[in-house]
This record gives C-alpha cells, sequence and structure tokens, in this order.
C-alpha cells in the first residue's frame, strides 16, 4: 500500500499555517490564504519539498493552483530550492527582494561572509541553488497587498537581500533566517550561512521594534506567548554582550 504523505500544518491564526517540509520545524514554509481564497507561500523549502508542500496544501483544501503568489524570505537553497518545481504544477509568480533577485535567478548561491573562519575552511558549501524565474521584487518597508498586506522588513546579512515578513492583518513576524527558534532556544542565523554575519545580527534588531502577538521562524516552532517580549529581551541580551 502507497504511503500518503502528509505535512500536518500547524495553524497560527485564521488562514495562516506554517507547512514543515523537514521534520517537525527544522524548515518551514508558511501558507496564507487571501480573501480571495488563493494562497500566498512564504518559501519553497528545499528541492525535494514539492511532496510535503503539495500535501500541505491539500491539508488546507488547496491544490498548487491555489498558489497565486511565492514569497522568498531569500537566496538560499533551503528556501527556494522547490519553487521552479512549484511552478511546474502551476503555482503562481516567484518574488523576493531586489537583491536576492538575481541570485534565484541565477542559481547562485549569494556570497558567504569570508571573515568567519568556518566559511574559508568549508569552501566545498554550496555554491548553487535551484534557479528558478523571479517575476517580481520588493524593497523595504513595502507592504505587498495580499492576505490583509504584507510588510517587507529588509534584514540583510544573511544574505544581502533577506527579508522578513510583518503579517499585519494576523499580527505575525515571520523572521526568515534573522532569527532561528530551534529546540525552542532563539538564535542568530549561524555565521557560516551568512553574507555578512556582522551586518545579519544588527539588522535582526529590527525584529525587536515591530509589533506583533506571534514570532514565527523558518527553522523552528512559532512562540505564541509573550513573544515580542521574548525576541526583544533576546536581542537585547545579545546586544549587551
Amino acid at each position: 500500500m502507497k504511503e500518503v504523505l502528509v505535512a500536518r500544518v500547524t495553524k497560527l491564526a485564521g488562514g495562516v499555517w506554517r507547512v514543515p517540509t523537514v521534520g517537525k520545524n527544522a524548515i518551514n514554509s508558511f501558507a496564507l490564504e487571501d480573501s480571495d481564497g488563493s494562497i500566498v507561500l512564504i518559501d519553497a523549502g528545499l528541492k525535494g519539498a514539492k511532496p510535503k508542500l503539495v500535501a500541505a496544501l491539500k491539508e488546507i483544501g488547496k491544490a498548487p493552483t491555489d498558489v497565486k503568489m511565492i514569497l522568498a524570505t531569500h537566496a538560499h537553497g533551503d528556501h527556494v530550492g522547490a519553487v521552479q518545481k512549484m511552478h511546474d504544477l502551476g503555482a503562481g509568480p516567484l518574488h523576493a527582494h531586489e537583491d536576492d533577485a538575481s541570485f534565484i535567478r541565477e542559481g547562485k548561491m549569494p556570497p558567504i561572509d569570508q571573515s568567519q573562519i568556518l566559511a574559508r575552511i568549508f569552501k566545498f558549501a554550496a555554491k548553487k541553488i535551484p534557479a528558478s524565474s523571479v517575476s517580481g521584487t520588493f524593497v523595504d518597508n513595502e507592504i505587498i497587498d495580499v492576505a490583509g498586506g504584507i510588510r517587507v522588513m529588509h534584514t540583510p546579512g544573511h544574505s544581502p537581500g533577506h527579508s522578513s515578513f510583518l503579517l499585519e492583518k494576523s499580527g505575525i513576524l515571520i523572521t526568515g533566517d534573522a532569527l532561528f527558534n530551534l529546540f525552542d532556544r532563539i538564535s542568530f542565523s549561524f555565521a557560516i550561512a551568512c553574507s555578512n554575519y556582522k551586518m545579519s545580527r544588527e539588522t535582526a534588531l529590527r525584529l525587536g521594534d515591530a509589533d506583533y502577538e506571534i514570532a514565527a521562524f523558518t527553522h523552528g516552532k512559532e512562540i505564541t506567548e509573550n513573544a515580542r517580549d521574548t525576541v526583544r529581551k533576546f536581542l537585547k541580551m545579545r546586544s549587551d554582550s
């Protein structure tokens, strides 16, 4: 008997779901339902994430053809890996920050911060990502007029165009890789994965200034209680150290 793949989405708010594509929350995408019933997908996981994404859409009563737009937090292979495969199934166009768009189109990994020792040691790290078309770009503080309004928070450093998203209607912050919450422990992005590690830590401080009730992470489980205070406490503690 063929195994039925279930993504086991987590509902964060009305019309907002976290979609795990690796493990329970090691790598997450997010599905947002717009007023017309269509779906906005934030990130598309690794190259092999398509079955999980399709299963997640089915779980919420949708199909790839219901995805009218994909938003990328940044140009890394664990976030845009399955974009082209989703396009092949009828999903809508990809939008990315203008500073990351060319990396995605050309299938190139953004440069890694060579001031970090591990980055110099691991020279064999991936230099390519699955290429896909980018139909639109966005900039800092732009409000994307879907799903009640998605505010772009440019948080560069992890990549030049790395962006976090504030879902204004539902009060949810999607950090992208500006912050991780693996094993329920908040941390900055890993230095070995950053284009500019110092900048990534500095721009993450912006996330403490936003107004939200839930903090959701592309790596790790969401924080649903005292989310903003918890994030601000972490940022203050680390910025003072």
